[in-house]
C-alpha cells in the first residue's frame, strides 16, 4: 500500500496490492478488542487515519497496532497497556493495511470498522 502524505491512499499498482488478507491475532497486546487467535481482515487500499487499526512493518516485520495522529507525527499504541507506544519514524509509509473487519468463531464475534 503506498500512501499520500496527508493520508490517503493511492492506487495500487498491481491487481495482487489491492488484495484483501486475512492474519491471526498471536499476542494480547491489542485486548480486549481484538483477543489472541482472532482474525482480522486486512485492506491494503483502505484510508488512513487517527484511530484506525493498521498492520505497518516494524523491524524485520509487520505489527499490528492503532494509529494515532501527534504534533511530532504518527505512533502506533497497543490496547493493552502492558505494551508500548511504537514512533512512526517513517510516517504513514510503514502502513501495509487497515484492518476492516474481525472475525471469530461465532457471529457475535464479527465486528466491522
Amino acid at each position: 500500500m503506498r500512501v499520500s502524505e496527508v493520508g490517503t491512499v493511492t492506487e495500487p499498482t498491481t491487481c495482487v496490492e489491492a488484495e484483501p488478507f486475512a492474519l491471526r491475532v498471536t499476542d494480547d497486546s491489542m485486548e480486549p478488542e481484538f483477543k489472541a487467535g482472532c482474525i482480522i481482515i486486512v485492506d491494503p487500499t483502505g484510508l488512513v487515519k487517527h484511530d484506525v487499526y493498521v498492520i505497518a512493518e516494524h523491524g524485520d516485520g509487520h505489527i499490528f497496532r492503532q494509529l494515532k495522529k501527534v504534533l511530532e507525527g504518527y505512533h502506533l499504541a497497543p490496547l493493552n497497556d502492558r505494551y508500548p507506544v511504537i514512533e512512526l519514524p517513517s510516517g504513514l509509509a510503514a502502513i501495509k493495511g487497515v484492518v476492516v473487519q474481525r472475525a471469530g468463531p461465532r457471529r457475535r464475534d464479527h465486528k466491522h470498522y
